[in-house]
């Protein structure tokens, strides 16, 4: 039994602190497909976000998570398990959505600034394709957080009969750190979705447990490194 559980903490099952996503180095950029079978993804090591925002699991929704980087982007894919999506009946890609985390996304926060935690870019992709960003000082309203745009693009997809949605950020690394990209660049990060309806029946998904109900709670962060 204990040779079984120093293997699954190995693992990372059942690691204690917060988790670590390594972000392949690709010195092309590439177009987003939300495709997890594409050839710049099908060599690139997951992690996996499988509990709520307190630790507990939530079944049927084991989301994997992987990333890639180049010089210039750092690009996100999800793939999201689902049992019945929920989505705003309007949707558009032409502009960002407000309040779009009041449906179904996935969702990435990202600070490079380990000094003042509180301060961190926050991303989100629906199955829909709509998307919105913010810049995130936890003085400064969501009204006004919201209005900041870093240019980034994403890409999502549907698959109704397997029940997975996928989605796809390519985000400006300018837009979230000042270094020069280089492998060992360290950001805190965390990777969320929100799935369901209004509460009790909404799940949501956490790579790293917050303990809190926001997931704005960035001491509990983890770590995304580039690596060649």
């Amino acid at each position: 039994m204990r040779l079984s559980i120093f293997f699954l903490t190995v693992c990372g099952l059942f690691a204690d602190g917060p988790g670590r996503l390594e972000s392949k180095y690709t010195a092309s950029d590439f177009d987003l497909t939300a495709n997890p079978n594409a050839v710049q993804w099908k060599s690139v090591k997951p992690v996996y976000a499988y509990n709520d925002r307190y630790g507990k699991p939530v079944p049927g929704h084991r989301t994997e998570l992987r990333s890639r980087w180049t010089k210039d982007f750092l690009y996100i894919l999800y793939v999201c398990p689902y049992e019945k999506l929920y989505m705003k009946p309007d949707p558009t890609a032409a502009e960002e959505t407000n309040k779009l985390w009041d449906w179904d996304v996935a969702e990435a926060f990202i600070g490079s600034d380990f000094q003042n935690i509180n301060r961190y870019k926050e991303f989100q992709v629906s199955p829909q394709g709509e998307w919105v960003d913010l810049d995130i000082d936890r003085v400064t309203p969501i009204s006004q957080a919201w209005k900041w745009n870093s240019g980034f693009q994403v890409k999502a997809r549907i698959d109704a009969k397997k029940k997975i949605w996928y989605g796809e950020m390519k985000i400006p690394m300018k837009a979230i750190d000042t270094r020069e990209a280089v492998a060992g660049n360290e950001f805190r990060c965390n990777l969320y979705r929100i799935q369901g309806p209004f509460e009790p029946q909404r799940k949501h998904i956490a790579w790293n447990a917050v303990n809190a109900e926001s997931y704005h709670t960035p001491e509990a962060f983890g770590r995304l490194v580039l690596v060649r």
